[in-house]
């Protein structure tokens, strides 16, 4: 009988995943520009000798598929069954360069929209044009198809969308979004979210609504923890809006993204909790309990990919029977909050 387990305890009423020693110097109960500025001063303490040929050999590590070890995951792919290699989702590690079916390094924010751009690269470049946190493995002509588009809105894969905009993929937006922000809080106006993407800012800031809406809409994967983790090492500093994506939602506004270290937590967190947790003889059923009624549950794979769905959820109880043993992400949804937990079914 299969048996499921939360990453951090069997029984918890909320999701609250370690702060990153990484950010202990850093306030974070500040709001706004002041957070803004806080953690740009933090990111921009990295490695001054850090080269595109660095960046070429950390991919290997960086992009790494979790399920293959001998393959990397290429931004925008989504199909590695259609007899397409333009639209392969995964590659043999070996197979990098410039020539058809073989996967190079693609600049998520382009090279030629930084103001002023980021020039042209070459193996000795350093700084903004070879830093890691913006570039990510990519099937050559998947990238030369993209190039230097800005990213709209739509739904489905990847490719060219009204406007002659690009649309990264349902399972790739969140994570081009928090690399939008990650540039923007290192670089500053150099990197301004509006020369990347489309549509109206949030508020009176720069951000684009655009990216603080995929922020919400597609969670952090375990892939881009895994590069966090990797680049904290190889380069220096972290994307802090990985580690926790409503540090967006506190400098920026929007709808409120995940928080995974409980940031937000107030006294109705703890006096009106979630709360989820097998059956005492589970076969299947996991027990939703909260003092709100909960109203939307989605389930997600390790991968970002939504694999079950209720958006007018109704009852206490969930059938997950026809979820394979794996990791899963389970956003839940109640009148006043949102709380992702992390699920492990064995």
């Amino acid at each position: 009988m299969r048996s499921i387990f939360s990453l951090a305890l069997l029984f918890f009423t909320s999701l609250a995943l370690a702060q990153q020693p990484y950010y202990d110097d850093v306030d974070l109960t500040l709001t706004g520009n002041a957070l803004y500025n806080e953690l740009q001063t933090k990111i921009s303490d990295a490695s001054s000798t850090f080269n595109y040929t660095d960046a070429r050999n950390a991919l290997l590590s960086t992009d790494e598929n979790p399920s293959n070890s001998s393959e990397v995951l290429l931004v925008y792919g989504y199909n590695d069954s259609d007899g397409n290699c333009t639209t392969d989702r995964t590659r043999n590690k070996s197979l990098f360069g410039g020539m058809e079916c073989e996967y190079n390094r693609e600049h998520v924010f382009a090279r030629s929209n930084a103001d002023p751009t980021m020039g042209d690269v070459s193996s000795s470049t350093t700084g903004i044009g070879a830093d890691p946190h913006n570039l990510r493995a990519s099937d050559q002509q998947m990238n030369n198809n993209k190039g230097n588009r800005r990213f709209g809105d739509s739904s489905g894969n990847a490719g060219v969308i009204s406007g002659g905009n690009w649309y990264p993929g349902d399972e790739w937006k969140g994570d081009v979004a928090r690399m939008m922000m990650y540039m923007y809080t290192r670089y500053g106006s150099r990197c301004l979210p509006a020369l990347m993407g489309t549509g109206p800012t949030e508020g009176s800031t720069q951000m684009l609504q655009l990216f603080l809406e995929w922020n919400v809409e597609d969670p952090v994967s375990f892939y881009e923890d895994q590069r966090n983790e990797f680049l904290e090492s190889a380069y220096g500093n972290r994307n802090p809006f990985i580690d926790n994506p409503v540090l967006a939602t506190i400098i920026w506004g929007g709808d409120t993204a995940e928080d995974r270290w409980g940031l937000l937590n107030t006294a109705d967190f703890t006096t009106n909790p979630l709360v989820l947790y097998p059956n005492p003889n589970y076969s299947g059923t996991l027990n939703i309990s909260s003092t709100l009624p909960v109203t939307a549950i989605q389930v997600y794979s390790v991968s970002g990919q939504l694999v079950l769905s209720h958006d007018d959820f109704q009852g206490s109880t969930l059938d997950v029977s026809s979820l394979n043993s794996g990791v899963y992400l389970v956003r839940l949804t109640d009148a006043e909050k949102q709380l992702v937990k992390r699920l492990i079914i064995h």
